[in-house]
């Protein structure tokens, strides 16, 4: 039965709970003192506060982290989560570990190649996107 007036379903807002956060946690202190971005795309409702649950697990396990900056995905490419490195080669383990650990919950991290990105040696961004 239709409803009249009805709005069209908006996406659930993506957000990391409790255990996903532990899990995160415990697998990236095997790799201290890294260095990671983190940005976020404006237009997306929910990228500022999905931006913030990734902060606060960086945070947690005390990495280095340049934080929350809007910024419209590299490239003019869209991903719901991207990893952003100068070259694809460029992916650091800790990187690797994140992607695999995030997919046990069919969370897909894409990996964005950007000539422009700035990032320390074994460091990368964190792209977050409008929802796939």
């Amino acid at each position: 039965m239709a409803t009249l007036g009805a709005k069209p379903m908006q996406p659930t807002p993506r957000k990391l709970n409790t255990l996903q956060k532990a899990v995160l946690i415990q697998v990236l202190r095997e790799f201290p003192d890294q260095q990671v971005g983190v940005c976020y795309d404006p237009s997306a409702s929910d990228a500022l506060s999905y931006a913030q649950d990734f902060l606060t697990v960086f945070t947690v396990i005390g990495w280095k982290v340049t934080d929350g900056v809007p910024r419209e995905a590299s490239n003019g490419q869209s991903a719901g989560l991207a990893f952003v490195v100068q070259r694809e080669s460029d992916l650091p383990p800790s990187a690797e570990a994140f992607r695999d650990a995030l997919r046990i919950y069919e969370i897909e991290v894409e990996t964005l190649s950007d000539p422009t990105c700035k990032t320390n040696a074994g460091g990368f961004i964190l792209s977050v996107g409008p929802q796939a």
